[in-house]
């Protein structure tokens, strides 16, 4: 199991000093994130710039919002800047952002994903790019542009062809999917012991069809990391989030967020915190947010606690832990996960 970490979001020179710690301290991959504010591209390439050997993933890009040329050139050119160490994380967001925020139709999400996969690979190769799916077509058909295109490859070698291609996904379909075609997954809100009944049949189907030229897939888990006695009012800290995802990420009969709640046998719960987060009681919603929730997708406690989570992480097929430290002593916190990752 490797060790991740979110950057967050900062002046320039904390951030060189925060990214320079964490990649001192053993933390093996920085975690650029991206909703609708400042990109995570160019947070990436300054990372780059600011470190030497950690990897530097995004967390998520969504796809919408860029054509798959363009997430195959902005990974291109982080790999180049980092000298192979992109990891190019994709999702589709939701719709309140996507269509609110972008401009931009929120429709077929597995499908596009599959189709930017591959034209990603295809850009990387520097093959001609002539790629006639159903949601993307290069160059445009006559009819749908001025009939001017031509296949193009691309102009730059990468230093790799292969940038790994991690995919944020929780429905049935798009993480089957993920299993099927991606070389990482990103779910959220990752619950040990309840994954396999939530995504088990989803990952055994797209496995089944895997290629063999992929490696196993990566599978990156969340979770917020503090060792110690006499924590609960840190593990508290997670009430606000959880319930802004599960009552108020997506309208009330489109959250994913909430759907996965209920998918983990909490739909008495979310309904509640999706009905009082969405009448603006925000405080409330987050009162209901269930403790065995926050236990489940949290690792703070004593040492012993903290020791038998990571090994449900272990068990339950996860191979990089992302964490958000939540405790003082992060260079202390990280060295002793290391320690127990090792045993």
């Amino acid at each position: 199991m490797r060790l991740g970490a979110g950057i967050g979001r900062d002046n320039p020179a904390a951030l060189v000093k925060r990214a320079q710690g964490l990649e001192k301290a053993g933390v093996e991959v920085l975690w650029a994130s991206e909703l609708y504010g400042m990109d995570a591209v160019s947070l990436m390439g300054f990372l780059a710039c600011a470190t030497e050997k950690v990897q530097i993933g995004s967390s998520i890009l969504p796809f919408y919002s860029r054509t798959p040329a363009l997430l195959a050139m902005s990974a291109a050119g982080i790999d180049a800047l980092s000298g192979g160490r992109c990891i190019l994380g994709i999702g589709a967001s939701g719709p309140q952002v996507i269509e609110g925020f972008h401009g931009v139709p929120f429709d077929s999400p597995v499908g596009r994903v599959e189709e930017i996969i591959d034209i990603c690979r295809t850009v990387w190769r520097r093959e001609p790019l002539d790629f006639h799916g159903r949601y993307y077509e290069a160059p445009l058909a006559p009819g749908l542009g001025l009939g001017l295109g031509k296949p193009l490859k691309m102009i730059d070698h990468p230093v790799r062809d292969r940038i790994p291609i991690y995919v944020a996904s929780i429905g049935p379909k798009n993480v089957e999917s993920t299993a099927r075609n991606a070389d990482g997954w990103i779910p959220i809100f990752f619950w040990p012991e309840r994954a396999d009944q939530v995504w088990g049949d989803s990952l055994a189907k797209g496995a089944s069809n895997r290629s063999s030229d992929l490696a196993p897939l990566e599978v990156v888990a969340s979770t917020t990391v503090a060792i110690g006695d006499d924590l609960d009012d840190l593990r508290q800290t997670a009430r606000p989030q959880l319930a802004l995802y599960i009552g108020g990420m997506g309208a009330a009969d489109m959250n994913f967020y909430n759907d996965l709640a209920c998918r983990y046998g909490l739909e008495e719960a979310a309904g509640k915190i999706q009905e009082l987060y969405l009448s603006g009681h925000k405080d409330e919603a987050a009162r209901e947010v269930p403790q065995e929730l926050i236990d489940a997708t949290s690792m703070i406690g004593p040492a012993g606690y903290v020791k038998d989570r990571l090994a449900a992480y272990r068990e339950a097929g996860v191979t990089m832990l992302n964490v958000r430290f939540a405790g003082p002593d992060r260079e202390r916190t990280i060295g002793t996960l290391r320690e127990w990752m090792a045993d």
